[in-house]
Formats: C-alpha cells, sequence, structure tokens
C-alpha cells in the first residue's frame, strides 16, 4: 500500500522536475493515475485528508470570509470570488444561492476532500469516487487564515494515511436508436415546457442524451453554431454591458456566474474571461459542438448557448440574466438575433 503512494509521489515529481508548470489534473492524465490519489501523496506534508461530513463543512466555510470557488471539468474552468454563505441541503442535493457564490451540489459524488497547502496556497479541495476533482475553494488575500486552519483541525480524518478506493469512471451511455423515439410525443413535451429545470426529466422520460435530444428537437428549436459565433456573442454581452449567466458543472457541482463579462482574452487554445470577481477558462479545441437552445417556460421562451465535448458531456452553458417569474433579457436576445 505504501510502496503504490509512494511510487506515485516519485513519479510525480520526477515529472515536475521535466514540467514545472503541468497542472495537477494533466500531471494526473500523464501518469495513469488521478487528482486525488496525486493530492493525497502529500498527506502529512502538503495535504491534510478531511473526514466526510462536508455538508456540515461547508455551512462553516462561511467563516473564512472572502473565497474562490472553483469548478471545473476537461474543458472549462469556472472561478467566482465572494462569501460562500447560505448554505442549505435537502437530502443529497445542496444550494449555495447568493450574487457572488451560486452552486447546485450532488453530494453523492463527493467522496474525498483534502485541505492542501500548495507554495502557501490554502485551499479545501473535494473528489468524487473516480478521483476527479468536483470543487475546489481557494482563499484569498482577503480570507481568514486563522478560521480555515481551525476549520480544518475541526474536520481532519482520524485516519490520515492509507491508498484511496478509487473506483473507475464508467464507459458513456449507448445512446437509444433514433427510430426507437417517439418524436412527436418528445417534440409535443419540448414545446410545452413550463419550466427549464423540466428539460432533465424530460430527457429521462425518452432515455435521450443531451446531444441526441437537440438533434432531433422540434424544428426551429435546436440549431448548432460556430465557435466563432460564441466568442463574437460573449464580445458583443462584453461590449453592451449585458448581464449574463455562465453554468460550468462537474459530476458533483454546477456553478454559476450572473454578472457581466468584461474582459475577454484569447490565449492560444483557451478562450478567458478575466475579470476581478470572476475567471472563466474554455479550452476551444475540446469542443466538438456549440447549439443555440430554445426553452419554452410560463415567462416565454428561454434561449441558451450549449457547449459540448466529443463524447457528449456539457462543457458550459450561457443564458441571458434572468429568474423565475422574470421574462429573459430582451438585451440578450438581441446579441442572438444574427444567429
Amino acid at each position: 500500500m505504501e510502496n503504490t503512494i509512494t511510487s506515485i509521489k516519485e513519479q510525480w515529481n520526477a515529472l515536475k522536475e521535466q514540467q514545472p508548470k503541468l497542472r495537477i489534473r494533466d500531471a494526473a492524465k500523464h501518469l495513469g493515475v488521478t487528482e486525488a490519489e496525486l493530492v493525497n501523496t502529500g498527506v502529512n506534508s502538503t495535504a491534510v485528508k478531511l473526514n466526510n461530513d462536508f455538508k456540515e463543512l461547508l455551512k462553516e466555510v462561511v467563516t473564512l470570509g472572502h473565497v474562490m470557488a472553483l469548478t471545473r471539468n476537461d474543458y472549462c474552468v469556472h472561478e467566482r470570488k465572494g462569501v460562500y454563505k447560505k448554505v442549505g441541503f435537502n437530502g443529497h442535493v445542496g444550494l449555495v444561492v447568493t450574487p457572488d457564490i451560486d452552486l447546485r451540489l450532488f453530494m453523492t459524488h463527493w467522496h474525498f476532500g483534502f485541505a492542501v497547502n500548495e507554495n502557501d496556497r490554502l485551499s479545501l479541495q473535494f473528489f468524487d469516487q473516480n478521483g476527479e476533482a468536483v470543487h475546489k475553494i481557494y482563499l484569498t488575500e482577503q480570507s481568514d487564515v486563522a478560521a480555515y486552519h481551525a476549520l480544518v483541525a475541526k474536520y481532519r480524518a482520524e485516519e490520515q494515511e492509507g491508498e484511496l478506493t478509487i473506483v473507475p469512471s464508467l464507459n458513456k451511455t449507448v445512446e437509444v436508436p433514433d427510430h426507437e423515439i417517439s418524436l412527436m410525443d418528445f417534440h409535443n413535451e419540448w414545446i410545452n415546457l413550463q419550466d427549464t429545470h423540466d428539460f432533465h426529466g424530460m430527457l429521462r422520460k425518452y432515455a435521450l442524451t443531451r446531444t441526441q435530444a437537440l438533434r432531433l428537437a422540434p424544428e426551429g428549436y435546436a440549431h448548432q453554431m460556430e465557435v466563432d459565433t460564441l466568442k463574437e456573442v460573449l464580445h458583443n454581452a462584453s461590449a453592451q454591458l449585458i448581464e449574463i449567466m455562465v453554468f460550468t458543472g462537474s459530476a458533483g457541482c454546477i456553478q454559476i456566474h450572473t454578472g457581466q463579462v468584461n474582459k475577454l482574452v484569447e490565449t492560444g487554445p483557451w478562450f478567458n474571461v478575466l475579470d476581478p470577481q470572476f475567471n472563466m477558462h474554455l479550452r476551444l479545441d475540446g469542443i466538438a459542438a456549440v447549439w443555440l437552445v430554445k426553452k419554452p417556460t410560463v415567462d416565454g421562451l428561454v434561449h441558451s448557448i450549449e457547449v459540448y465535448d466529443a463524447q457528449g458531456n456539457t462543457i458550459v452553458q450561457f443564458f441571458g440574466k434572468r429568474k423565475p417569474g422574470i421574462p429573459e433579457s430582451e438585451a440578450w436576445r438581441s446579441i442572438l438575433n444574427f444567429i
């Protein structure tokens, strides 16, 4: 057991010597291990293993004050700064709803937690059963460091050393053949949606993946667009100071930014939003498809731009700023008119 952890640690140290700027997620893929296993090699030096009382821990993150919440997948990193308050749970589903930190938490995917010190950068990091990161919380210059250390001491796991029990990821779901879908019923249900949140239930009812549903959508409700068109929409939103919503998710968390996107910078394969309280890093070469999608609600049509990778996984979604009971922003619709 100890030899395996030691072996991973030695391989990672050697890799860091060769590629000092390589990020931990990429290092894990390079070494054929998981990010959680790499973090675990730091126990008793750069990492403290946390117990599994994640719900109670999250409720106390408010004591840290101003922090940066980070949720990512392979092709999009979403970073939002603010105070982590108003944390609540209904069974295994949690909500954090403030103007700054806005999260949907799916706690059945939260299996491992660590307090990590990376070159004096303190964080709380959480991983699913596959060893993939689901959510991270970083301290900022305004955070309460003493409160952080008190929180880590309170939720420190009794057993620190030892291998993690990682469950290999399952293969992608196989799509039901198109001809087995009752298209008329599916189209009628889509056209008569009352709430955007009902969309997921509709997909489950007809056993559809998201990209299959978009491909089979009723006429006029979904069509593909170019990546350059997406960039143009974001540049227009920036220029016109339009408030939008940016959703990025992992298996265990969906993180939402609502507000303007001001400083847009393209660097190599990355398209970035670099604002003081919100950063997004979108890897353009990971994008396989971009769709403009229309969903009916009791408040009128809602338009979203949805971005997918080659496996049909959602990378990021963009909406106009809206709340239930309020129609979609006309400013958002106006910058979609040319698509």
